[in-house]
């Protein structure tokens, strides 16, 4: 099911955003080549609700989010950590219907 989360105007480049559907908290980011990403919020390292205020960046060729707190990389596509592959976040797939953010909830 396709859930609409917001409008793509709403997403400023490279900064994270934090929303609540269905009681769990994503963090959705629009890079400047205009990809759209939506993974969840919370931090499995520091054990925080904190990944929307993440820096974007690419690292090893993977569009990642570091988490604010201790730094760790999150591939944005698939979620998983770049520094301890034993430990990744959930990742929502993204749909942009004309100017409007949906998301598929699992």
């Amino acid at each position: 099911m396709l859930e609409k989360i917001c409008t793509l105007t709403d997403l400023v480049p490279n900064i994270g955003v934090p929303a609540l559907v269905n009681g769990e908290q994503v963090a959705l980011f629009r890079l400047k080549d205009g990809n759209v990403y939506a993974v969840s919020n919370f931090d499995p390292f520091s054990q925080a609700n904190v990944i929307a205020r993440g820096i974007t960046g690419n690292l090893k060729g993977l569009d990642v989010v570091a988490s604010p707190i201790y730094k760790q990389h999150f591939d944005l596509k698939t979620g998983q950590c770049v520094e301890d592959d034993s430990v990744s976040i959930k990742t929502y797939s993204v749909k942009l219907d004309g100017n409007d953010v949906l998301i598929a909830l699992n």
